[in-house]
């Protein structure tokens, strides 16, 4: 009888450990949406490794911000819905080549009476959201009065097109890469879709596993914006990004993520603090694969009230090839 109940045991125990066999694919695909900053080589955190890989990422956002300063008036009440394709390919595991290919959609959206029933009942304050009607469309910049970008409801456009090459420098445990890429102008900057100029990125990618259930990712880098050529110019500033990630493989073919990101502002001084201070993005999600494909799920939330959306839905399918 014991012997029996050992093996019953042992084979519990076994089937455990195999259940909870899980493939780590880094950082939730996630960007920060806030439509100033959307356009200016918006970063996002990565693994290390390199792959061959497909993805498409949706991303729903909600955007409030309507205020003024002695030089700038913003007006920002808006939802905002970008499908981003990206391809990746690794080249003889020596670098991975990728490009990103972004759809952006501006609209009025739907979200106002929830948002207002969610603040009530947690006691946020509403950024003075119920100063406005609900879901009317709002995307007007002017700088000393005069027009920088005016964007459009309901239209679909292309965003920047972003090349990216990355390059393993240590592999194993802990694993390190750079990463630069390069910005094309191919959306329209005087409506919000893009900068009108190249911008050019750079960062280390460090992955780290922590134990047979636990990984953790770490980013830090740098933007060199060109110009924002709306309908006028403004010269945009080099701005410090970072973040980090702990990934946890609870369950098999299903792991939980929870991530923090931080990034500086691009534009020059608005006396506008929910432009100018530091921008942080707080994402908790999950996410299940089945042999070469994940889906993942996350809610980005803004916890510094600046240079970020209200919050964000975002879904994510990929394929590794």
């Amino acid at each position: 009888m014991k012997k029996i109940i050992l093996l019953f045991l042992s084979f519990i125990i076994i089937s455990f450990y195999s259940f909870t066999t899980y493939a780590f694919e880094g950082p939730l695909q996630v960007k920060n949406q806030f439509p100033l900053f959307l356009d200016v080589d918006a970063p996002f955190l990565e693994t290390a490794s390199i792959e061959n890989s497909f993805s498409a990422n949706f991303s729903y956002s909600s955007v409030y911000l309507v205020r003024e300063s002695s030089e700038w008036s913003m007006g920002l009440d808006m939802e905002i819905a970008e499908l981003d394709l990206r391809f990746r390919k690794n080249i003889k595991d020596f670098i991975e080549v990728g490009v990103d290919l972004p759809f952006l959609s501006f609209n009025s959206g739907f979200m106002d009476d929830f948002l207002r029933s969610y603040h009530n009942a947690f006691g946020f304050p509403d950024y003075g959201r119920s100063n406005r009607p609900d879901n009317e469309f709002l995307y007007e910049v002017r700088r000393n009065g005069v027009l920088v970008i005016r964007g459009e409801s309901g239209r679909i456009g292309i965003g920047d097109i972003k090349l990216t090459l990355k390059k393993p420098i240590l592999k194993g445990d802990p694993a390190i890469s750079i990463r630069g890429d390069v910005e094309l102008p191919t959306g329209d900057a005087k409506k919000g879709y893009g900068s009108g100029s190249i911008d050019a990125g750079f960062a280390v990618l460090i992955d780290k596993k922590l134990s047979e259930k636990f990984k953790a990712y770490g980013n830090l880098g740098v933007v060199f914006p060109g110009d924002l050529r709306g309908h006028e110019r403004v010269e945009l500033r080099e701005f410090l990004y970072g973040g980090a990630v702990i990934e946890a493989a609870l369950w098999k073919n299903f792991g939980l993520l929870g991530q923090v990101f931080i990034q500086g502002s691009p534009f020059p001084k608005t006396d506008i603090s929910s432009v100018d201070r530091t921008a942080v993005l707080l994402s908790l999600g999950a996410r299940y694969y089945s042999g070469n494909n994940s889906f993942e799920l996350s809610f980005t939330e803004d916890p510094n009230t600046s240079g970020a959306p209200d919050f964000s839905l975002n879904f994510s399918f990929k394929r590794i090839f």
